[in-house]
Parts: C-alpha cells; sequence; structure tokens
C-alpha cells in the first residue's frame, strides 16, 4: 500500500481546467519530483493535495494506521495534523519572529497542553516548553541554523531563509513533505548546499517528498521517480533516465527534440 493515493484529480477555476484528471501515488520514505513547464499545475496540484484547494473531483488518500484515509474536505489544519507539511514557491516565515520561535509555533500542533497549567504556568508547562526548544534547536543545528536562533527570520540571507522554512515543515513531523521549488533564487553553491540537505532528510527521517523544482541537475540527483505535467494534464512518468528520454518530455519544454534540457 502507497502512502499517498491520488485518483483521477481534477480541479476547475471557472472554465479554466488547471488539473485534468491527474493521477500519481508516493511510496513510504519515497522522493518523487513533479515537474513540466510553468503553468503546467504543479503548485495547483500542491494546494489540492494539502487542503488548500478543493478538488472539483477525484480523490486524495493517505495511509493512517495501515488503511487509506480520504483526505477531501478535510480542513488544513486537519491535514497537517495528519502528517503532511509544506513550503512555498514564496518563502512564508515569520519575518518579526526568531528562528527559533518560527520553530517552536510549528510544534504547538504535536504538543497536548493543559489549559490550566498554561494558565497559572504550572511546572508542566515549563517542562514542555523546555523540550520543545531543546527539539527546536537540534532540528535547526542540522540545517546550520543554530547560531542564528535569536534572530528575527527577516534578517536572514535568502538560502537560510529557505532552509528554515523547511526546518518548520519538518517540526511538525510529518509522513509526507512537499517542498515546492525550494531552489528557486538560490546560487549554485546553495543549491549544492539543498541538495545535501534534502538527501539528509530522506535518510535521518525516513519520511516521503514530493519537490516541484525547475533545476533539472537538482531534480536527476534526488528524484527516485518523476511525474510530469503539460497544461495540467499527466505526459510522462517513470525513473530519471526514462524522463531525460521520453520525446513528449523534450517537446513539452523544448518544442523539438534536441535535449539540452538536461
Amino acid at each position: 500500500m502507497n502512502l499517498l493515493e491520488v485518483k483521477n484529480l481534477t480541479k476547475n477555476f471557472g472554465g479554466l481546467t488547471a488539473v485534468d484528471d491527474v493521477s500519481l501515488h508516493v511510496a513510504d520514505q519515497e522522493l518523487v519530483a513533479l515537474i513540466g513547464p510553468n503553468g503546467a499545475g504543479k503548485t495547483t496540484i500542491f494546494n489540492l493535495l494539502t487542503g488548500v484547494n478543493a478538488p472539483s473531483s477525484g480523490t486524495i488518500s493517505l495511509k493512517i494506521d495501515g488503511k487509506l484515509q480520504l483526505l477531501n474536505q478535510q480542513p488544513v489544519s486537519k491535514i497537517a495534523d495528519l502528517g503532511l507539511a509544506r513550503t512555498f514557491q514564496n518563502i512564508r516565515l515569520f519575518e518579526q519572529m526568531t528562528v527559533l520561535d518560527n520553530v517552536m509555533v510549528a510544534m504547538t500542533s504535536k504538543v497536548s497542553e493543559n489549559p490550566l497549567s498554561e494558565v497559572l504556568r504550572l511546572p508542566s508547562f515549563y517542562e514542555k516548553e523546555t523540550q520543545m526548544k531543546d527539539k527546536a534547536i537540534k532540528l535547526l543545528e542540522l540545517f546550520d541554523l543554530a547560531d542564528s536562533v535569536n534572530q528575527k527570520a527577516s534578517n536572514l540571507a535568502y538560502g537560510q531563509q529557505r532552509r528554515l522554512e523547511i526546518v518548520r515543515a519538518l517540526a511538525t513531523a510529518p509522513k509526507l513533505l512537499f517542498l515546492d521549488e525550494p531552489a528557486a533564487g538560490m546560487n549554485p553553491r546553495e543549491t549544492a548546499e539543498l541538495t545535501a540537505s534534502i538527501k539528509m532528510i530522506q535518510e535521518k527521517f525516513k519520511i516521503a517528498v514530493i519537490l516541484i523544482e525547475h533545476d533539472m541537475k537538482l531534480v536527476m540527483e534526488l528524484a527516485q521517480r518523476i511525474y510530469v505535467l503539460e497544461y495540467g494534464r499527466l505526459i510522462a512518468e517513470g525513473q530519471p533516465k526514462e524522463i531525460q528520454n521520453n520525446p513528449e518530455v523534450i517537446r513539452a519544454y523544448l518544442g523539438g527534440d534536441d535535449l539540452e534540457l538536461f
């Protein structure tokens, strides 16, 4: 049984079909890439899978306790609780909060508190807060951000902000992590660091990852399988070498037969 099963997913915005009858799956601990030209519908699919938008038709199911559970109509908060977390094309941090607080806020969904303990600031409240802080710092250390815990998120360099957004997503303890163009705007050194970080995430956290990315070198280095979208429809699916040599993929990206993309 796969971790995620998507069948015949369709999304219409008025007269525009942004996602058209898409079916895909992600296995436990698998890294899958979703690629395609601009406007192909990649981010719309992420929005559908994470509850930001409701599908017009089709089903989205997640494996929970060995059974597939339908995610359709579930609110974003519930989907996050079930183990789906994401980053965004445009960085969405709490800019005026510290690096540490950005991560600790994400952890609160996984911490059960006694309201009386919170109001009265009982020892149990401070104990849980200390545990959260220690866990957050350990996560930040993995991404070379421990020296910046007390800085405002807005003061970080661009590549650091990208890493912080990933740390914040991981702080929710996901089963499946959605990365929406994480290398966008990065220089070669930052991209290499990001590639190493994504490899580390899979090795250390043992979670599945779905990646949207235009950097084909990064995609080919990381992805175990690749789905290719064009105008909202899937035109190819396979391992990296199969995608590199797929004439439909070459045509969609380049409009010809010369494979310069990869």
